[in-house]
């Protein structure tokens, strides 16, 4: 599973979403200021997470996003969903564009149980959990 620069820039935008009160609007530019991230590349990958369910936006006059549910209930496996597509979490480990259930690669059969041990740990794994154990990979400034 090979993740894109679009999956990082959305949890690290997320995680920014996250420190505003809860219903907040909040314009894209001002996380992407705020976060360090192209506001541009920032919008287009704050409208998929709109489209899938993830952040409710508000169009016009106070336009914003606000996450849709808190962080604690936020999957990271429904973000990578989201914005890689519903296959991103089912590709082979090691060939990715390579290897399919009708054309399996070499390895395929013997990572099929670190897939499955995967799948389980971003399955449970939320928002909140990654902001709490990578404050710094996501540039964030934890407010206690």
């Amino acid at each position: 599973m090979n993740l894109t620069r679009e999956s990082e820039y959305a949890l690290r935008g997320l995680a920014r979403l996250a420190t505003y009160p809860a219903g907040y609007m909040v314009p894209h530019h001002e996380i992407a200021e705020t976060a360090d991230l192209p506001a541009a590349f920032l919008a287009k990958i704050f409208r998929k997470l709109a489209r899938h369910g993830v952040l409710e936006v508000e169009r016009g006059r106070g336009s914003g996003y606000a996450l849709r549910a808190p962080p604690a209930e936020t999957l990271v496996c429904e973000v990578l969903e989201a914005v890689e597509g519903p296959q991103a979490l089912k590709r082979c480990l090691l060939w990715g564009g390579h290897c399919c259930e009708t054309s399996r690669c070499p390895l395929h059969h013997r990572l099929e149980h670190l897939r499955s041990g995967l799948d389980a740990a971003l399955s449970t794994l939320t928002l909140a959990d990654l902001i709490r154990e990578s404050p710094e990979s996501l540039h964030l400034a934890m407010q206690e």
